[in-house]
This record gives structure tokens, sequence and C-alpha cells, in this order.
């Protein structure tokens, strides 16, 4: 007997895909924003669309594609370290209607050291956690543990605060972006 667990937690789940999910960038937690977008065009002619963009030599973003995939970035003097890219997926609902996931994320080196650090922190506190109850076992002090767990989740805090920060010193250029993605579609 198989049972289909995926499919019956997605009918307990349902999402409505049908409408345009807009973004918060202001109230929204999670670090990377996220959109869906359905569009009444053919997917590989909305492909064609962004294809053309690239022959486009613009000073401010170019545009990558491989796929279904399309990547716009920021680049010349206005790319800094926190810069957005703006990665979309294109995805085929019927021959003339197009499910569009889009996704806003920093330069991919930026989330690299981001990730080194988290995994950076993550194992110092797991080392001190070790330590820590070894020297509780051994009824030793764990006070300096403890400090050092603690200022881990700390820096945990510090790490998501700054990614946040620097999310926010890119948000016109996530609009422009934006922007330009609808542009694109439109055109």
């Amino acid at each position: 007997m198989n049972i289909n667990f995926f499919g019956i937690l997605a009918k307990l789940c349902h999402f409505n895909t049908q409408k345009i999910t807009f973004m918060d960038t202001n109230n929204e937690i999670r670090l990377l924003l996220r959109f869906y977008k359905d569009v009444n065009q053919n997917i590989d002619a909305l492909r064609v669309k962004f294809a053309n963009y690239t022959q486009i030599k613009s000073p401010d973003y170019f545009v990558k594609i491989r796929g279904y995939h399309i990547w716009l970035n920021m680049k010349g003097p206005q790319k800094t370290y926190y810069s957005p890219h703006l990665h979309i997926e294109l995805e085929k609902k019927s021959e003339t209607e197009t499910h569009i996931r889009g996704l806003f994320g920093p330069d991919p080196t930026l989330w690299t050291f981001f990730m080194f650090l988290h995994f950076m922190v993550a194992g110092v506190f797991l080392i001190f956690l070790g330590i820590a109850y070894s020297d509780y076992v051994l009824k030793n002090s764990i006070t300096m543990d403890l400090v050092v767990m603690a200022l881990m989740v700390f820096v945990w805090f510090l790490l998501y605060f700054i990614a946040k920060q620097i999310r926010k010193s890119g948000n016109k250029q996530m609009n422009y972006l934006d922007d330009l993605f609808n542009e694109i579609i439109e055109s």
C-alpha cells in the first residue's frame, strides 16, 4: 500500500499561487525575499523577452539566462557589497500561462561569507556545549563554557541584524530590479 504523504500534506496546506504575492521589505523576517506571479504569456515568448534584454548593453544591470532561470544583476559603479540580485524561475503552467518565481538575494560572495560565519559560530557553540557537558560530568566549573555559548548566541543574532541592515541598504536597488523585471514582462 502506497501512501502519498506529500500529496496529503499539500492538500492540507494548500497555498493559493493564483494571485500575485507582494513583499513587504520592511516587515519581512526572511532575509531572502520571494514573490510569485502568474502571467498570461507563453513561457518561451517570455524567455525571448528576457533574451532580448541581454542584447541591451546597460551600464546599470546585466541579464543572464540559463534555460528557464534568469538572473538580473547590478553592475558598474552601482554595484556594491550590498547590491542584490534577482533570480527568476519560469515554470510552464499551460500553453498560454507561465508561473514566475522570483527570489531577491545578496551577492553570492557575501552570502557564502555569511554562511561561513554561521557555520563557524555553530561549530564553536557545539564544541563548547560538549566541553560544558564534560566539565559538568567531571564536576568542574562550567561558567566559562556557558559564557562562550551565550556569546555565540549573541553573535548569531548580531549576524542576523547585520544581514537585515545589508538588505535594507539594498532596498532601492531591489526596487530598481523589480521595476526592470516588470518592464521586461510588459514589453
